[in-house]
């Protein structure tokens, strides 16, 4: 078996995210690190959408990530330091759109290692040097500058080396132009590492060293280092030189510090607190991430605690002297692991569970009435100051990035009966998370829909004048009359356009620079600008039945297959060429391609006839209407489309665009869309690609998407195809049928469509380019934890729990008692007073999904367990568990002895401490599913002596696993009653999966056993296990010889047990295991073989065998924690799989990962790659220059099309 691996979604959970001038330009871009991708995006300062401009895998972990700008640069480079034991050093290149490396310089051993850097990175502000550090010992200082040519240059590395020393953070310090210093939380392990009493350990403090780069004598010295008194947990360097006083901001749990060097005193502050907080007061409050923004007159910092509330903090000085540090409440967000302050005024927030948000910052908070916080304050030591949280003020929220990070459970099922799959994802954390529903499309804003007088046939929208920003008109052409729709504040009826009405429209457009034209049955009507009206009309008794139009041509077919041809002369007449062209047969479709940029005319017409074939030809002037070229079609031509696509536009700093390759779009009567690629000097067809849209006959737009051409393809479902980062798209979008398409463009919708479906006329726009789902999501209110679906009603059981968390009702009581506290508090003449605050705060309900749901401390959990409807989204019942109650486990299952009633069997524990683990019981509950599956009833609870971490069914009973105990339990009237049990399993049951008598259950940490049933002795017998301990995660059962399984460190694999294993073993019944058979590996006696190992290099959290695509094959489909969806295909072929082996093979040499890992490294991480191919490296080689995508094809004894067809095709066979 070999399988080839393919991303469908990438990580969506951001790591990282840095941003600066990365295109050179004025403008600002986010570079966002995702794991293993890298992601620049781009901000539409005019509609505020945040858009994914390139997104490249660079195969390794990126640990870091730093953006600078040498001295009097214009352009920011990317510092990346990754498990590759070099650091790398990237430039934007705009033309290309791509990263190129300018340089990759090698220090140390692969992967994250704790004395290999990489981990932290720092650079001075002024660009001129970068420190790339490791957790322990080894920081490594390299000098930047650039040589004659401007180009970068950088040193051989500087060593600042210390044994026996762990490095928390490191930042840049702003001196101006003195020698770089960089500044250190340290913490030195030597002494407590050899006193064994730990006495050691407790007095160790955290030091706070300055090292300083000697660019005169080029090597480092440790400047300064004194101790510090909290522990801190990270650093924010202060402006320094001209621009402030320099020197460091440390934050640490409860207190921020500013510290510098000479003689300026130290200004310790206190963290505020929410006043009335239900946390644990004892509770210590640390920042999460900072953001410093500064102008040439002032600069302030953005600092987030781990509750989300953001504090603005500024510095007061004295000359150079800072006297005291500010602090003012300024927004509560979502909790983030960055945040970016853009010159032009917006905060890029990358959360660190959920989406993403981009906000505009609209006030900063001077002139508000919020108490401004100041070390200057006298306060008690141990005493903070107390803030009221509240909704947002100083920031407008303006987008939002979905994110599906974490995905904790997923299920693939068409429970909306769509005959297209969907993916139910649970995901989230606390209470930020969601169930979301995934489908296949891109995501549809509708802007307006408005009814029709009748049901209209076509729709047009024309412009002015050719320059024209935004459309004027809406041309909506009926069976038997024609309406003209002006476009401005309203779309309302004009008479006064010059269009005839009274008839209905074939085509309608702008023609040459400000002349309208409108083609119907019986003839041409040209209206100038000045409105004079020059008509031409058909010969006789013939009709015009189709058209093709551009920019300066017009082609018309009259009945009987005759073509005639106009040309627009430089006068803006249209004048008709001498001859006609007689076809063969009867014309059933036609296109003209746009006139490119500097040229008089489009050289090439594409006519589809009845006899099954597309024709190209010529409409040059030494050929006129002669054929070209000829392709037969498997059914007849229902509509033809010439775009150019793959170009890049001319970028505003004067590079000139790349003209794209001219593609002929071919939609048949069958419901298939072909694309083929026009040469554009001889006019031959080749690199045929096809695809089944639907049941319709394809109808086929050309509309502008993101300043390109892109296909409008309708079928039964309505697909765009379009060129995005370096390749083809063709995504369905996730919308009602349509009938008829235009572009459209106006002021609150630059990019649009205008569409009719049956009597209404829709505005609607496509926002989200690239994207692979959209999602619709239903809140949820703790983080899920498993799902089931029931079968009969498609409805979803879930079960939510969260550790560190209150229930409702716990939260009410101490929201209650501290009420109480408030009044008791106060003296006698503040009782009034203090008995409305206590009422007000009863009152006051600030969401948690934005304000975080308070500590509660280890040990205490809130748990409960919803039935939800998928489709419409609403939650049918719920059912909430006691306080430190948590479900861990869940199934739905029918029992044989009472028939066809639903059961829901969930596990709970109580009181569970995660580390070590212990609980001081578990439960099993029981529910009935009834009214249709609407709602659960509790039949009853059965007491167990550890969590029930796993249940599954079978045979009409079902499987727990109790702790390390496997058990089958049957339904009784009171309780659960025990039948069997298995005590072998070494650590703890995660999962249970069944194939006929064999159940397979998996373990914490020693992977799986294969466990056989055995009725008659009643007994549940290991007779197979795995060779290699894994911690896993999840398991799919392939079939009953082969499971798929994943593990918490990103691998996947396939274990299969061997052809000879005989699950017929007999277990000693005494207990004792016969003296022969001592088993191998101190485990079972059979051992299975691994077929199959890949490192996806991201935690798996669920694995199922699943169909993407209606008619499509099997594939296993994987999720993973960071919110990425892929899926492992099996080869149909030995050719294909010889042939992909050898592509990834050229590919690793010819385009290496960016970051300087070794791919088979990478994808070997803990076990060697085996009979995977990696998908994702194979379909870099569209993004590869033309010359070494053509040497690649070369030694495959292919053409480069050939090759990127061959990728196009396995991708669409499984998925899209």
């Amino acid at each position: 078996m070999f399988l080839y691996s393919l991303t469908l979604q990438r990580a969506t959970g951001i790591v990282q995210a840095i941003h600066g001038n990365f295109a050179g330009t004025k403008q600002q871009e986010i570079v966002v690190a995702r794991g293993k991708t890298l992601e620049l995006l781009k901000l539409d300062p005019n509609t505020g959408k945040l858009h994914v401009v390139l997104t490249y895998e660079i195969f390794g972990i990126i640990r870091a990530l730093m953006a600078f700008k040498l001295t009097g640069g214009s352009k920011d480079y990317i510092v990346v330091g990754s498990d590759s034991g070099r650091i790398v050093i990237l430039e934007y290149n705009q033309s290309k759109n791509t990263f190129d490396r300018v340089h990759q310089e090698t220090f140390g051993k692969s992967g994250c290692r704790r004395i290999v850097p990489g981990q932290l990175l720092a650079v001075d502000p002024k660009g001129r040097a970068v420190m790339i550090a490791a957790i322990e010992k080894q920081k490594l200082v390299y000098i930047l500058n650039r040589d004659s040519q401007a180009r970068l240059t950088i040193s051989s590395p500087l060593e600042a080396h210390k044994s026996n020393t762990f490095c928390y953070n490191i930042v840049g310090v702003d001196v101006g132009f003195e020698n770089p210093m960089f500044a250190c939380l340290e913490i030195d392990y030597e002494d407590a590492d050899s006193d064994p009493t730990g006495e050691a350990a407790a007095a160790t403090q955290q030091m706070l060293t300055y090292y300083e780069l000697d660019l005169g004598l080029n090597h480092v010295v440790r400047k300064y280092s004194e101790p510090l008194e909290e522990h801190g947990n990270f650093l924010i360097a202060v402006p320094g030189g001209s621009d402030g006083p320099s020197g460091v901001l440390i934050c640490s749990e409860n207190y921020i510090t500013y510290k510098n060097l000479g003689d300026q005193p130290d200004i310790r502050m206190p963290i505020p607190r929410r006043r009335n907080d239900l946390d644990d007061p004892e509770r210590g409050m640390i920042f999460v991430c900072s953001a410093t923004h500064k102008t040439k007159s002032m600069f302030f910092f953005l600092a987030q605690t781990e509750q989300g509330d953001i504090f603005k903090i500024t510095l007061e000085t004295d000359e150079d002297m800072v006297t005291e540090v500010r602090m003012k409440y300024f927004d509560t967000v979502p909790v983030a692991t960055n945040m970016n302050v853009l010159k032009t005024g917006f905060l890029f927030l990358a959360a660190e569970f959920g989406n993403h948000y981009l906000y505009q910052i609209a006030h900063l908070g001077d002139d508000d009435d919020e108490p401004e916080f100041s070390s200057a304050m006298p306060l008690e030591e141990g005493d903070t100051f107390f803030f009221a949280p509240r909704s947002l003020k100083n920031l407008v929220e303006i987008d939002q990035m979905e994110s599906l990070s974490p995905i904790m459970n997923c299920q693939i099922a068409d429970l909306a009966n769509e005959d297209n799959p969907q993916l139910y994802v649970a995901s989230g954390r606390g209470p930020r998370s969601s169930l979301r529903v995934l489908r296949h499309g891109l995501e549809v804003s509708e802007m307006a829909v408005s009814e029709l007088p009748g049901n209209p046939n076509a729709v047009w929208t024309v412009k002015k004048l050719s320059d024209d920003e935004f459309d004027a008109y809406i041309i909506v052409s009926f069976v038997n009359a024609t309406l003209v729709l002006s476009i401005g504040e309203t779309v309302e009826e004009v008479t006064d356009s010059g269009f005839l009405g009274t008839t209905p429209t074939l085509s309608s457009s702008l023609i040459g620079d400000d002349s309208l034209l409108q083609i119907y049955p019986e003839g041409i009507r040209h209206i100038r600008a000045d409105k004079r009206v020059n008509e031409w009309k058909t010969p006789g008794k013939k009709s015009i039945v189709k058209c093709a139009v551009n920019q300066r041509q017009v082609v018309i077919a009259l009945t009987g297959g005759e073509l005639v041809y106009f040309e627009m002369d430089p006068t803006g007449q249209l004048n008709e060429y001498t001859e006609r062209k007689e076809m063969s047969a009867d014309v059933k479709c036609m296109s003209l391609g746009s006139v490119p940029a500097g040229e008089q005319r489009a050289r090439f017409l594409a006519v589809g006839l009845d006899d099954d074939t597309v024709r190209i030809i010529s409409l040059d002037q030494s050929d006129c209407l002669q054929p070209l070229s000829m392709q037969a079609l498997p059914a007849p031509a229902e509509s033809l489309c010439v775009v150019e696509m793959g170009g890049t536009e001319a970028t505003e700093s004067g590079e000139r665009g790349m003209t794209g390759g001219l593609f002929l779009n071919i939609g048949l009567h069958n419901g298939v869309l072909l694309r083929m690629v026009l040469d554009s000097v001889t006019g031959d067809l080749s690199d045929t690609r096809t695809r089944y849209l639907g049941s319709r006959p394809v109808k086929l737009f050309r509309i502008k998407m993101q300043g390109s051409e892109s296909v409008l393809a309708m079928s039964s479902r309505s697909w765009l195809s379009y060129w995005y980062q370096s390749r083809f798209h063709l995504t369905p979008l996730s919308y009602e049928t349509l009938e008829y398409a235009s572009g459209f463009a106006s002021e609150q919708c630059p990019e649009g469509i205008v569409a009719i479906s049956t009597n209404t006329l829709r505005i609607l726009a496509l926002e989200k380019l690239g994207a692979v789902f959209n999602q619709v999501s239903n809140p949820l209110t703790y983080t899920p934890r498993k799902f089931a679906i029931h079968p009969e009603s498609n409805n979803i059981v879930i079960i939510e729990s969260d550790h560190n968390a209150y229930t409702e009702t716990t939260k009410a009581m101490r929201k209650q008692q501290m009420a109480e506290e408030m009044v008791e508090a106060a003296g006698d003449e503040e009782r009034e007073l203090a008995a409305e605050m206590a009422e007000a705060f009863l009152q006051e309900d600030l969401p948690e999904s934005l304000f975080g749901a308070p500590k509660a401390g280890p040990g205490m959990w809130a748990s409960l367990i919803r039935l939800l409807n998928p489709v419409s989204g609403t939650t049918l019942d719920s059912v909430a568990l006691e306080q430190n109650e948590a479900a861990f486990s869940l199934c739905v299952c029918k029992f044989s002895n009472r028939g066809d009633d639903t059961f829901v069997l969930v596990g709970t524990a109580k009181d569970v401490t995660l580390s070590p683990r212990t609980c001081s019981g578990g439960f099993i509950h029981t529910y009935q599913l009834v009214d249709d599956g609407k709602k659960l009833e509790l039949l009853h609870k059965t007491p167990v002596d550890d969590v029930p971490s796993a249940i599954c069914p079978f045979q009409g009973r079902v499987l727990v696993g109790v702790g390390r105990l496997l058990r089958i339990y049957d339904l009784g009237k009171k309780k659960m009653l025990r039948k069997c049990e298995n005590k072998h399993i070494p650590n703890f049951i995660i999962n249970i999966q069944t194939s006929g008598q064999r159940i397979i259950v998996s373990d914490v940490q020693e992977s799986i056993h294969f466990i056989r049933y055995k009725r008659q002795e009643n007994q549940m017998v290991i007779f197979a296990d795995d060779t290699h301990p894994r911690w896993l995660t999840a398991t799919a059962c392939l079939d009953h010889d082969t499971m798929a399984i994943a593990d918490k460190f990103g691998n996947v694999s396939i274990i299969r047990l061997t052809p000879g294993t005989n699950d017929e073993v007999d277990e000693d019944p005494t207990g004792v295991k016969a003296l022969w058979d001592r088993g191998l590996l101190s485990g079972a006696s059979q051992k299975s073989e691994i077929i199959i190992n890949f490192h996806v290099g991201d935690t798996i959290l669920s694995l199922q065998k699943a169909t993407l695509i209606p008619g499509g094959s099997d594939s296993l489909v994987y999720t993973t924690l960071s919110g990425a969806v892929g899926i492992l295909v099996p080869f149909t072929s030995h050719e294909d799989h010889d042939f992909f082996q050898h592509l990834e093979m050229h590919m690793r040499s010819e385009f290496p990962p960016l970051c300087g890992r070794d791919h088979i490294s990478y994808r070997s991480y803990f076990f060697p790659i085996k009979n995977v191919i990696d998908g994702d490296l194979c379909e870099q080689f569209n993004s590869m220059d033309a010359s070494k995508q053509r040497s690649v094809a070369d030694e495959l004894d292919r053409n480069p099309s050939e090759v990127s067809k061959k990728l196009e095709d396995i991708r669409t066979r499984f998925a899209f």
